[in-house]
């Protein structure tokens, strides 16, 4: 005799096909993309490098991206203190405890 189908089963695994997305940087389509929810908003990308470009502040000294702790000075992003201290942040400094 069939068995009575179980509702709380396991709904079927997408294709591939309906997985892939597309990067929203460079607009590589590729099957491990991954997502950011920034906000109200949701990213796509395709590698951390990527997501870096779109979502990391420019360091507005020498316009690299911040990717660690970085140093803010009302409100500007600086990748270190030496970059803050040359846009004429002069009380910068990293936050690092000294000994």
């Amino acid at each position: 005799m069939p068995q009575p189908r179980n509702s709380a089963a396991t709904p079927p695994t997408p294709s591939l096909s309906q997985q892939v997305k597309s990067c929203d940087v460079c607009g590589n389509i590729y099957d491990k993309s991954f997502e950011v929810k920034m906000d109200d908003r949701t990213f796509t990308f395709d590698c951390f490098e990527c997501a870096i470009h779109e979502l990391a502040p420019e360091c507005a000294h020498c316009h690299c991206r911040v990717i660690g702790h970085g140093t803010e000075s009302n409100g500007v992003f600086f990748c270190c203190a030496h970059c803050a201290r040359g846009h004429g942040a002069g009380s910068a400094r990293d936050r690092v405890d000294e000994h």
